[in-house]
């Protein structure tokens, strides 16, 4: 029955794509232009939350918001084609498509610029909403009327449990298997390629 289809969120960095090669080369770009230094290796071992929050650390408060628009309008020359799938990301889109589910992306990343990569990574989700974080992403996951929540960051697992939604960690971003258990996380997978593996045990279960 339709209503029993099941509508699975994902987020973007670091969950479905390894987005550090290609914001480290904006931020060494918008160093280079703007002339203020930026630990773009560090900043990359952070992601997650949104650009404003790395940027203050860098620029004056009332130049974030400047910056931040400088940073998304070089990101697509940057970025895009710098950026590969993380292992398991097409699988697992294909895994809630195969079993007649709809797989959204739901993501703190600047929304034109999420469609952007998966667009050119050739993944193609039934619905993307970004300019969310944390329990913001709770409000398109409710929304979307989503059944499982799949993020790397703490922030996504305080999400689902906003939206009461089943939280799936995955540890490929910067929050280590035990910090995601310990905020809660209902699942903690090394890696999307598990994914399949646990959707296929999940989905009888949960009927």
């Amino acid at each position: 029955m339709a209503h029993m289809a099941i509508t699975v969120g994902f987020d973007l960095d670091m969950t479905l794509i390894d987005s550090r090669p290609g914001i480290r080369a904006c931020y060494q770009e918008l160093s280079a232009r703007t002339g203020t230094y930026i630990d773009a290796d560090l900043a990359v071992t952070r992601l997650g939350p949104p650009l404003a929050e790395e940027l203050i650390n860098w620029f004056p408060a009332d130049e974030v918001a400047t910056v931040a628009d400088a940073y998304r309008e070089i990101y697509p020359s940057i970025a895009i084609a710098a950026t590969p799938a993380l292992p398991g990301a097409r699988e697992a889109i294909a895994a809630v498509r195969e079993a007649g589910g709809r797989a959204i992306v739901v993501t703190a990343k600047y929304e034109p610029n999420a469609k952007l990569h998966l667009a050119h990574l050739g993944i193609e989700p039934d619905a993307v909403i970004g300019d969310l974080w944390a329990e913001q992403k709770a409000e398109a996951l409710r929304e979307h009327d989503a059944d499982v929540y799949v993020g790397d960051h703490v922030g996504d697992v305080r999400g689902a449990r906003t939206a009461g939604t089943l939280s799936v960690a995955v540890a490929t971003g910067p929050c280590p298997a035990e910090e995601l258990r310990a905020a809660g996380a209902d699942v903690v997978l090394t890696g999307l390629t598990e994914f399949p593996g646990w959707f296929s045990d999940y989905r009888p279960a949960r009927a």
